[in-house]
Parts: C-alpha cells; sequence; structure tokens
C-alpha cells in the first residue's frame, strides 16, 4: 500500500519543520517540506497530500500577534486549498504556531461565523513558558489521538492560553466532540475547575491543551509530540527502566499514517 503523503508547510521563523516531516516519516509516511510560497505560486501542488501540517515556529516572527500573518495569507491566497483538506477525506495537524495559524483561520469552525466559539491568547503569566506537560485525551473521537490514554511531551510558547467565548460555547464545543486533549496531572486527573500551574502550563480554561474539527480529522495542539520521538527525549529517560522503544509522542503520527490504511 502507498504511504500517505505529507505536506508541512513553512513560512519565515518555522522552526519544526524538519523535526516534523522526520516524525512524520518514522511513522510510515511520506513528508514533503514546502515553502507556503511555493504553495501560493503552485497551489495544485496540494492536491497529491493527504495530511497537511502546520508545524512550530515563529511565523513571521508573530509579529502582530501569533500565527496572524500566516492565517492571513492563507485567507487571501490558499482559501480553496484549506477548503479541500477541510471538506474532503483528509488530515490537518497544527502544532503549537501551527495550532495558533488554524485557530485564526477558523477551521475548526463553521465557516462565515463572525463571533468565534474559541480563541488562544497570552498565557495567564504573561510570558513565555517552556516545561514538559501531562495530557489526557478526551476520547477516541480525534483521528490523531485513538489509542492514547494519556500522554507526556514539552511544551514552548507564549500565546496559547485557550478561552472560549461564553457557556454556551462551551456546551457547544463539548456536545460536538471538539475538546480533544486536556492537561492533567501527572496520575491522570484533571477538574473543569482548572488545575493549577504549573499542571495547567497557561491558565487554559477548562484546562484544554488541544481541540479537534467536529469530524475528528483536523486536530492542533500546544505541545510538541515531535519533539518526544526517541526515550532519550524525556527529561529523566536514565530513570526510566525498562526504556521504552518510542517516544510517546510518535503515537500521533502514526494514528495519522494508520488512517490511510
Amino acid at each position: 500500500m502507498a504511504k500517505p503523503k505529507v505536506l508541512v508547510v513553512r513560512a519565515p521563523g518555522t522552526n519544526c519543520d524538519v523535526e516534523t516531516a522526520y516524525a512524520f516519516e518514522l511513522a510510515g509516511a511520506e513528508a514533503h517540506r514546502l515553502h507556503v510560497n511555493q504553495l501560493i505560486e503552485h497551489p495544485d501542488l496540494a492536491r497529491s497530500y493527504q495530511i497537511l501540517c502546520f508545524p512550530g515556529g515563529f511565523s513571521y516572527g508573530d509579529d502582530i500577534a501569533a500565527g496572524r500573518i500566516a492565517a492571513v495569507q492563507w485567507q487571501t491566497r490558499l482559501a480553496e486549498t484549506l477548503e479541500m483538506f477541510r471538506e474532503e477525506d483528509r488530515l490537518v495537524l497544527g502544532i503549537c504556531n501551527g495550532f495558533q495559524i488554524m485557530m485564526r483561520l477558523g477551521i475548526f469552525f463553521d465557516s462565515g461565523l463572525t463571533n468565534p466559539p474559541a480563541t488562544l491568547t497570552w498565557n495567564l503569566q504573561g510570558r513565555f513558558e517552556s516545561r514538559w506537560v501531562h495530557l489526557k485525551p478526551e476520547s477516541n473521537h480525534c483521528v490523531f489521538l485513538r489509542g492514547i490514554e494519556k500522554i507526556y511531551l514539552p511544551m514552548a510558547h507564549a500565546e496559547g492560553r485557550f478561552l472560549m467565548r461564553d457557556e454556551q460555547a462551551r456546551t457547544m464545543l463539548h456536545e460536538r466532540h471538539q475538546i480533544a486533549i486536556r492537561y492533567c496531572k501527572a496520575d491522570g486527573q484533571t477538574c473543569d475547575a482548572g488545575l493549577a500551574f504549573p499542571d495547567n502550563p497557561n491558565g487554559a480554561e477548562w484546562n484544554v491543551a488541544g481541540i479537534c474539527d467536529p469530524s475528528g480529522r483536523i486536530f492542533g495542539l500546544m505541545p510538541h509530540p515531535e519533539r518526544f520521538l526517541f526515550p532519550t527525549n524525556h527529561p529523566s529517560w536514565t530513570r526510566l527502566n525498562p526504556l521504552p522503544t518510542h517516544g510517546e509522542g510518535l503515537k500521533i503520527f502514526e494514528n495519522a499514517v494508520a488512517y490511510f490504511g
């Protein structure tokens, strides 16, 4: 069976595209890194890919706001390409800055909304935060999280605090199974009232670390699964006994590949 093809789109300031492409290749896919300007010039190139990925980094230096300029580029120059991945049986993944771009594009929500149900904003402590966090998927509804009960990943961002517009928006996201993964304690416990720092590293409402669209095919998260592909990436790897074969982040990419198996 042919390997699914992954399009990893980079822009000025993107700095996680190499690791992300490698993660997909390690999981069994064929990954290509493409500059957004190449895609704007030749948008038909995207048709041969089954998975679109917005990797982490600082696209356009996060000028104005994180992911804003990259999102405007896609809205004005690549709207048809984005709609193709959204409407057809393909997958979209956004990691950290990629998740920020996707949130500003509104790809998770109904088209034409003038008042989105959620946003990403500055961390509650008002500074860049870099640490490892425990995460718990809400269900197997999201393609990328199937079979994962709990996962430990690094995060590094300044604008990753997830906020919902109001109680009605929260109810809608919950009923549509769009709350995909949440920050939790080391034992997997979480609470709707909100965990304290550092379990919840940015003050995200309802401890939300990532969401998906209603189909489960489009997923974005703030932590970095591509930074935990090998057990030696673990901050305490010398204490792990036995040493696992792979890092926990690899499963997210394997799930994407398995979707086309």
